[in-house]
């Protein structure tokens, strides 16, 4: 656990807007429940993100699903009924990448309001070997080596670039909202 936060804390470095929605203790997720509907467990990084930090929005852009305290088991139901990746799964339009349940599957855990996926590819079995995939609004799929805080991190301090991303993302001062509802 100590090591998600080192990562939290290079994301909040990153994007010092977000610190002042970090909750004061944590925010009490009740991951048996989430993990029992999702069927499967979540990475650590996410996990302590999650405990410390409502759904974020990134320069009304990103917006980073994180659940939220008594609404675990509609988050689980969201993410493994995702509508959106299996019309382009049944288009033929993921590559080789498949949704959630199937084995090796996506997992949404971000989206951007223009219509870029951010997922979890859960192969191999432990979910803190996932790596990030990204599919943009223009059909472009993109695979990082990294876990979604990791992931965030190296987005908002211009090590990791994403082909298909406009011009503007990352912004030079990115603006932080939490959400809580």
């Amino acid at each position: 656990m100590a090591d998600g936060m080192l990562r939290i804390v290079d994301l909040e470095a990153a994007l010092p807007s977000m610190a002042r929605w970090r909750a004061a203790s944590r925010r009490g997720v009740d991951w048996a429940v989430l993990e029992s509907g999702l069927g499967t467990g979540l990475p650590a990084d996410y996990r302590s993100l999650a405990e410390a930090y409502p759904t974020l929005v990134i320069d009304d852009f990103l917006m980073v699903s994180l659940p939220r305290p008594g609404a675990e088991a509609s988050w689980a139901t969201g993410a493994r009924e995702d509508e959106i990746l299996q019309d382009l799964y049944e288009m033929g339009d993921t590559e080789d990448y498949v949704p959630y349940p199937q084995p090796g599957g996506l997992i949404c855990w971000a989206e951007s309001y223009s219509g870029d996926g951010f997922y979890w590819r859960t192969s191999p079995a432990d979910p803190d070997a996932w790596r990030v995939v990204v599919c943009g609004d223009n059909g472009d799929w993109s695979e990082f080596p990294v876990g979604a805080v990791e992931f965030l991190v190296g987005v908002y301090r211009r090590t990791i670039h994403v082909p298909g991303m406009p011009k503007n993302f990352p912004s030079d001062r990115p603006r932080v909202l939490g959400l809580d509802g």
